[in-house]
């Protein structure tokens, strides 16, 4: 992921993930055209802070054609990586950096990295990296980037679905087994900053109305207090019946939405609160409501039934998920992600147990 980059050299996980989609040595075209004509579904990839994923849904008689391809591509790439292909995908990646810069609020993705994480913290920057140093990425910087990340001994495989144990393993040492691993890895650990003061920052753009984040650094995804403080953002701001919109859109009619969520990561994990503020509304009252009511659940406990409300609605969103094989948050991503965090393909009941597990007392403190 991105933070396997170093300054300088940023937005190369990215770059790379695109890079992998325009063919291999046994296979010098598009990715996607022989998954597409036996009826996959799903094909894409994703890159964050910690990891870049590749994932389809195939039938069961494609798998083998999968299993070759997502092995061609790891293990003989570099031949048929151009100037052309890197040139090409430079531009795709930087026109998608343009089209998010440009939207409303767009930026504040930035500052807010800067204001959360200190200087050396490998979350300092956003994983799609800087116009700079996309427009200095060489042949030979992301040929050592592909020959230091991409060995098996750095990837997690997940499959799921219609195959059992002694069917697939063959299959997958048949297509990686003759893949030589890559160098030794640095792992990087937990590091959550500690600020001894609040950083604030004010952000003009023409928007039709303003929005105000307040964000902290919290622990990394595998740690339990993280998954209580998904509790804790749903009672916030979870829902239509939750207290900031219950208090800030409906009753006192400051705002016209409003939003907490625990984004998850592996060093460490982000809280926000979102709000916008309705079209001519005050944002200082706006402000004041809302600090009221962090200020009261930290003094108070929540309720039981609040506390039963936000466990049903986490825990009906992880059944929602998986319902399906692949996909972004899927049975498939959901193994792989344990196995790649916790070492623990089934951590995700885990994270299911401590949610369930939280009581009014223990979210407060």
């Amino acid at each position: 992921g991105s933070k396997n980059e170093v300054e300088g050299k940023t937005g190369f996980a990215h770059l790379f993930e695109h890079l992998m989609f325009n063919g291999s040595e046994n296979h010098d075209s598009e990715f996607f055209e022989p998954l597409q004509d036996v009826g996959a579904t799903g094909v894409n990839g994703t890159t964050w802070f910690d990891r870049t994923n590749y994932f389809e849904t195939v039938p069961t008689p494609a798998l083998e054609l999968a299993l070759w391809l997502e092995s061609d591509r790891m293990g003989h790439l570099l031949g048929v990586v151009t100037q052309e292909k890197l040139d090409n995908q430079r531009g795709v990646v930087q026109n998608e950096k343009r089209q998010g810069d440009n939207r409303p609020y767009g930026t504040v993705e930035y500052r807010s990295l800067e204001g959360l994480f200190p200087e050396g913290h490998p979350y300092r920057w956003s994983t799609i990296g800087s116009m700079e140093d996309l427009n200095g990425a060489s042949l030979d910087d992301v040929k050592a980037w592909f020959k230091q990340n991409y060995g098996p001994n750095n990837a997690v495989l997940a499959l799921a679905g219609d195959i059992d144990l002694e069917t697939a393993r063959p299959m997958v040492e048949k297509f990686f087994g003759d893949i030589p691993p890559g160098p030794p890895l640095h792992a990087l650990s937990r590091w959550v900053p500690t600020k001894v003061e609040s950083v604030r920052e004010q952000m003009s753009d023409r928007v039709p109305n303003a929005r105000i984040y307040r964000q902290w650094a919290v622990p990394p995804r595998t740690e339990r207090d993280t998954h209580l403080l998904r509790v804790v953002a749903d009672i916030l701001a979870g829902g239509k019946t939750s207290r900031l919109y219950r208090r800030l859109v409906y009753e006192e009619q400051l705002a016209s939405d409003v939003s907490a969520s625990v984004e998850q990561h592996e060093l460490a994990s982000i809280f926000s609160v979102e709000v916008d503020v309705r079209q001519g509304g005050d944002p200082a009252r706006v402000e004041a409501a809302r600090d009221e009511e962090i200020t009261r659940l930290l003094a108070e406990d929540p309720t039981r039934d609040e506390v039963i409300g936000a466990r049903a609605t986490l825990n009906a969103a992880l059944v929602r998920s998986l319902e399906t094989l692949g996909g972004f948050s899927g049975k498939a991503p959901r193994l792989a992600k344990g196995a790649l965090y916790a070492g623990d393909a089934g951590f995700w009941k885990t994270a299911a147990q401590w949610v369930n597990e939280a009581q009014p007392r223990l979210l407060r403190d």
